[in-house]
């Protein structure tokens, strides 16, 4: 360059244009996120009508590995959760609800994936996360092909193996839940105590109980809470879990005979 000359920079265009598609996507996954809340709240809004059946798919999982939970989920049919069509539909006419058949209950083919476990004692970002990661695991995993709302994903375990379970967990953002279960005959009705539990979780339920004791807290988590006197009862409230015995003992109940919504939870699923 000679004397005199001036010095003339050249801007070129791929920065600003990092910036504009950055700027882009952010926009875009903005306005994805905005559709799938809409999405959430309108369906929401549909199922707390109750003026049409709700479609419940459920994804057996073998959790074990072992032959037998394998012979047992192979050996499920529909009509093994028939029994929460009829809890459901009685339940919902005791309290007044029109709908004639609240809930109808899907068998999806058998699911080879285990789902991604929840934090143990994770903070809020990493729950908002894993609850992100549970919802695409769904949707990659969705083995049904037949029209559903809300997807139980089932994992059953050997009672030979293990006596204890770890929590169930239902998903209101999603409608999805993860229930742990015992794969043999004997536990069936078990088994759909917590399907439904945590069925009623993706509807808005609460639980009605203390988590650090597990034990159900009156008069919501109470099936009878003006009995005298009030303990034992003889069943339990669904969201309470539990058949209380004495203030500090409990017992499982053995099937969706032994339950019933109460009052609390059938408001905050939208029977009014």
């Amino acid at each position: 360059m000679r004397r005199g000359e001036e010095s003339v920079s050249i801007a070129f265009g791929p920065p600003r244009l990092l910036r504009v598609s950055r700027t882009l996507r952010i926009a875009i996954l903005l306005l994805v996120l905005a559709f799938v809340a809409m999405s959430l709240w309108a369906e929401r809004t549909r199922i707390a009508q109750w003026d049409s059946p709700l479609w419940v798919a459920v994804y057996p999982i073998n959790g074990a590995g072992t032959p037998a939970v394998d012979d047992y989920v192979r050996g499920l049919a529909a009509a093994d959760f028939e029994p929460i069509e009829r809890y459901m539909q009685a339940q919902a006419h005791a309290r007044d609800v029109a709908l004639e058949r609240p809930v109808e209950m899907k068998l999806a083919p058998q699911v080879d994936a285990m789902p991604p476990a929840p934090p143990r004692e994770g903070n809020m970002l990493q729950t908002i996360l894993w609850s992100l990661h549970m919802r695409y695991w769904a949707w990659r995993h969705d083995t049904f092909d037949g029209p559903h709302e809300i997807r139980m994903f089932v994992v059953y375990h050997d009672p030979a193996r293990r006596e204890r379970l770890a929590h169930s967990l239902g998903l209101r953002k999603g409608f999805l839940g993860v229930v742990n279960g015992f794969g043999a005959r004997r536990f069936d009705g078990r088994n759909n105590v917590v399907i439904t539990h945590e069925l009623l979780h993706t509807l808005g339920a609460t639980d009605k109980y203390d988590p650090a004791t597990g034990q159900p807290v009156p008069p919501a988590g109470y099936a009878d809470p003006d009995r005298r006197p009030l303990l034992p009862q003889d069943r339990a409230e669904i969201m309470g879990a539990r058949i209380p015995v004495t203030p500090e003992k409990s017992r499982m109940p053995p099937s969706l005979a032994a339950t019933v919504i109460g009052p609390v939870t059938a408001r905050e699923i939208g029977w009014r």
